[in-house]
């Protein structure tokens, strides 16, 4: 195994790792911002209101793209085994 072989396996990690938590960091993000600026303008201060709604988006994300975060895993994880055999072997 050569330098640029690992270099580019752990970029490919990293890459995918950022593409895939992504969408989950993003839609919670988007969420709480919408929550605490409701928060203010109406001066509730609920510590769960945030958390029901991030949890309630992060579920409707998984239901919609998880199929493609789980494919991109198992590329991920197929390129890596291969590259691990092809060392041993």
């Amino acid at each position: 195994m050569t330098e640029i072989m690992l270099m580019t396996m752990i970029k490919k990690s990293i890459i995918t790792g950022a593409l895939i938590s992504a969408p989950v960091l993003l839609t919670s993000l988007v969420i709480g911002l919408g929550i605490s600026i409701a928060q203010a303008t109406t001066q509730i201060q609920e510590q769960t209101l945030p958390f029901v709604f991030k949890l309630l988006g992060i579920g409707i994300i998984f239901m919609i793209g998880g199929t493609w975060i789980l494919n991109e895993l198992v590329v991920l994880s197929t390129e890596l085994f291969s590259l691990i055999a092809n060392i041993t072997g």
